[in-house]
């Protein structure tokens, strides 16, 4: 499990498995964010799988699927929501991380200029610099 830890409460991660939620809860996460749709690639885990373990790890588990580079308002606001009433960290995973990171930064919680979550990503190993324009100020 590879994660790249954005700021004290929150982290993004390519994809986990259903047995890294043992793991995410030890290391002090309270909350896990599932950003791929369901069956995206053969091999995956399924929502249900991951959303199964990471209860029985005593995490919250919450399903904000996007894809094709699209960012609904929707997912956005809903992403936020989960961040904001988080009780504890938070991992976001994807594929690569690249999603969830972009939701994060879309979402903007923490109220950051735009300069500020392009740094905040980049330190992270994600380059968000091509949605400058998405980012606003």
């Amino acid at each position: 499990m590879k994660l790249a830890h954005v700021s004290d409460t929150f982290a993004v991660s390519p994809q986990v498995e259903p047995s890294d939620m043992r793991g995410l809860a030890d290391a002090g996460f309270s909350t896990v964010i599932c950003n791929r749709p369901d069956g995206e690639e053969p091999g995956q885990p399924t929502v249900a799988s991951m959303r199964e373990s990471a209860e029985e790890a005593g995490l919250a588990f919450h399903h904000i699927p996007v894809s094709g580079g699209e960012f609904p308002p929707v997912a956005i606001k809903a992403f936020a929501k989960v961040r904001e009433e988080a009780d504890g960290k938070v991992l976001a995973f994807c594929r690569t991380g690249t999603r969830s990171i972009t939701l994060d930064a879309l979402a903007n919680v923490e109220n950051e200029t735009a300069d500020a979550r392009n740094e905040r990503a980049q330190r992270a190993g994600y380059d968000l610099s091509g949605l400058r324009d998405r980012l606003g100020e």
